[in-house]
């Protein structure tokens, strides 16, 4: 990491000093992360905050910022879309301690001596936060879509759908007069 982040950190003495980081990070260094999107490139602004809330859960307060670039499932062109992370994972030391999660917060098992390496708790949440299917915002509305015969190939929204029980109402009998 960079910009005063530590690589790893005890959690359960960050919680205790209610410590907090700020920096970025770069998206090259996050190996999982980089098979989902486009390029690796560019950096994340993250903002880290230990602590307790009201009744005593130990939290890690996460915001990250930054532009992922991904590929669009429907024209396939490579466009920046906008990562903006505001989460709160309550840690817990055991799996069922999430029950007694408050609502509002996402679990975080912490393992064995509280060791946690933050670059690793920022990949995970960013991966989440991707969508399943990437679409430009721009086509993101657009539903449905034909091909032209145009060499280029280009999308273009279809006008609108004939009726498809139309031909049913020809085999209709017709009245007698």
């Amino acid at each position: 990491m960079s910009n005063g982040f530590p690589d790893s950190v005890d959690v359960w003495r960050m919680v205790n000093a209610s410590r907090s980081y700020e920096g970025t990070l770069a998206v090259a260094s996050l190996t999982r992360l980089s098979s989902s999107l486009a390029e690796a490139r560019g950096k994340l602004e993250v903002e880290i905050e230990f602590g307790r809330d009201a009744l005593t859960v130990p939290f890690l307060h996460l915001k990250v910022r930054g532009q992922m670039p991904l590929t669009c499932q429907r024209s396939l062109e490579v466009f920046d879309w906008p990562l903006a992370i505001d989460t709160r994972l309550g840690l817990i030391r055991r799996e069922e301690d999430e029950a007694a999660l408050p609502p509002g917060f996402e679990p975080l098992l912490v393992h064995g001596d509280g060791e946690m390496i933050l670059a690793d708790v920022i990949e995970d949440e960013v991966i989440l936060a991707l969508p399943l299917v990437p679409r430009k915002p721009d086509l993101a509305g657009t539903d449905e879509w034909t091909w032209s015969s145009d060499a280029e190939r280009a999308p273009v929204v279809a006008e609108s759908k004939p009726n498809p029980f139309a031909a049913l109402a020809q085999l209709k009998p017709k009245p007698k007069q």
